[in-house]
């Protein structure tokens, strides 16, 4: 064995450990940070823009598609013009905007924050997500700088009219590998975000002390997980039908096209209600800070929820009764019985503000608006419910009304309700009231003028997907009326674009909890840090920031 001798006249003396002050770096600004960053709110912020801006773009291919009909015999644009219009408007509508903009952007943003969380589950894997998202954005919109032009066969790509004979060229491909990204973002984020619910909730904070708007998220991810993986199998075998001759949509070869409606269905209701629950949770927790009450029946509306969630599987088929192919009695039944959870919603949403201290504020107004749309486009959905009913209306613009009413009506106008309560938390600073309900007003007055008359427009036989119109079908001062309101409608959204523009820059300080907030998220500094809190209040009921700002008015209900 060696033995090491120190030289004579020194002693063997261990390290001491270094102490090293550890100073950060700046944090990167502006679009290096949006590039690079993994916080779950700078993500949260890429989604909810990227999904405004979608908004904005499909909005103008809406007043195209206005502006065509606003009289008979219209030549604005072409009929392969219109179909792109009418076809893309809806694709970035409903993949770009209502959907990310809901379950992606307020849930990356908001989900952690209600909880008690630092971050996502899986941060690199977040901004993955986004990056495929915005990817199939740009693809999908790509179309219309080709020859071709955008995809015209419908936003519902009924089979076929997809196919590479009646769609040539590239504006269809670039559709269907768009939305395809845009199913594997959402699956991405729906794993994340279930993930971060079950395994980063603080501590105290148990499932049933959840806010209301996390059991929505939750319930939506774990529909995103059911559903879209079966649109990305009905586009991978539409892309093989188009390119590898694979035939499974076309029948002169074997193949079937009911096929398509089938699959592209058994996601497309489901598709309903996620884009409609995360905004059924944003008004929940606004009807309830603008009340100062408690949520009415907070175990009922969880109950509710996940009935929705479960029901919304099994009456994809009642977009399909005029084909002939399914089972009216069945499908007729399962469409009633989903409405009775809604219809539970809108009895503890009223309980919520019944004998409250409401403060209609510009959120609150927008929640209101979309209390009383969403209700009537539940009524004519029970009406469309009815197999005899829906053989008269189903191929006209009554559909397009009642699909507006619901989609619109309720899941916009929430989303407008989003931004007016939660863009203090976010920037700091408070949207300016009066701009904000000079908006809600001509928005609302814009919307019933757009979309109510389409309804009398259906019953008169006016169908849908249609360029023009002969002047003497009785069809002309509706079209007109909502033509008119389309613009409108334009007017209130650019108002509230305006004021988001000049309250980033110089709108009203809004401190840490301007609403006097229930939830968890206004327990942190605004906007939060990048750790997201400092300190957590004691969590003891599913509103633990009331109780800590007002301990003499402690939920009873909620100390479980």
């Amino acid at each position: 064995m060696t033995v090491i001798q120190e030289p004579p006249g020194r002693e063997y003396r261990p390290a001491e450990p270094q102490l090293f002050e550890i100073v950060p770096g700046p944090r990167p600004h502006g679009l290096v940070k949006y590039l690079t960053s993994t916080d779950h709110k700078q993500i949260g912020i890429n989604y909810m823009v990227t999904a405004f801006i979608g908004f904005l773009f499909a909005g103008l291919l809406a007043e195209g598609i206005r502006t065509q009909l606003i009289v008979p015999n219209n030549n604005f644009v072409t009929e392969n013009v219109f179909n792109q219009l009418f076809t893309m408007h809806g694709t970035i509508m409903l993949f770009v905007f209502l959907g990310p903009f809901g379950f992606a952007g307020l849930g990356n943003y908001f989900v952690p924050l209600m909880i008690g969380a630092p971050d996502m589950a899986f941060p690199r894997f977040n901004a993955l997500s986004y990056w495929i998202y915005l990817g199939g954005f740009i693809l999908m919109s790509a179309g219309f700088l080709t020859n071709n032009g955008a995809a015209n066969f419908g936003w519902f790509g009924y089979a076929p009219l997809t196919s590479a004979i009646h769609s040539p060229g590239p504006g269809a491909d670039l559709w269907i590998v768009g939305i395809a990204l845009t199913g594997f973002s959402g699956i991405f984020t729906a794993v994340n975000i279930i993930s971060t619910i079950f395994t980063l909730r603080a501590p105290g904070m148990v499932m049933f002390r959840m806010p209301i708007f996390v059991w929505n998220q939750m319930v939506t991810m774990f529909l995103i997980l059911l559903a879209f993986p079966v649109l990305t199998a009905a586009m991978a075998l539409l892309w093989i039908d188009r390119h590898l001759n694979g035939r499974f949509y076309d029948q002169t070869h074997g193949g079937q096209p009911i096929l398509w409606q089938n699959l592209f269905w058994f996601f497309g209701h489901p598709e309903v209600y996620i884009l409609a629950l995360p905004y059924f949770g944003v008004v929940t927790e606004v009807l309830a800070t603008n009340s100062k009450k408690p949520v009415f029946g907070y175990k009922g509306m969880i109950g509710a929820t996940l009935s929705i969630g479960a029901l919304s599987m099994g009456v994809w088929a009642h977009h399909m009764y005029t084909t002939g192919a399914v089972l009216l009695p069945f499908f007729a039944a399962l469409s009633l019985l989903i409405a009775v959870p809604t219809g539970i919603k809108f009895f503890n949403w009223i309980g919520t503000m019944w004998r409250g201290t409401i403060t209609l504020n510009t959120a609150m107004l927008y929640s209101i608006g979309f209390l009383t749309m969403f209700l009537f486009g539940g009524i004519t959905g029970v009406m469309l419910a009815q197999p005899v009913l829906d053989f008269q209306l189903h191929n006209t613009y009554f559909v397009v009304g009642h699909f507006h009413y619901v989609m619109f009506g309720g899941s916009t106008f929430a989303g407008f309700a989003a931004i007016y309560h939660w863009f203090p938390k976010i920037t700091g600073r408070k949207l300016h009231e009066g701009w904000g309900k000079l908006s809600f007003a001509i928005m609302y007055i814009g919307f019933n003028l757009t979309f109510f008359p389409m309804h009398p427009l259906g019953l008169r036989g006016m169908p849908r997907r249609i360029e023009t119109y002969n002047a003497h079908m009785g069809w002309n001062f509706l079209n007109l009326l909502s033509s008119v309101g389309a613009y409108v409608l334009a007017m209130g959204v650019l108002i509230t674009v305006w004021n988001i523009f000049r309250s980033y820059r110089k709108g009203e300080i809004a401190g840490d909890n301007p609403w006097d907030g229930q939830t968890l998220e206004w327990a942190c500094s605004s906007p939060p840090p990048d750790h997201n809190f400092e300190s957590l209040p004691p969590i003891r009921s599913e509103r633990p920031v009331w109780d800590a700002n007002h301990p003499d008015q402690l939920t009873e209900v909620g100390h479980r």
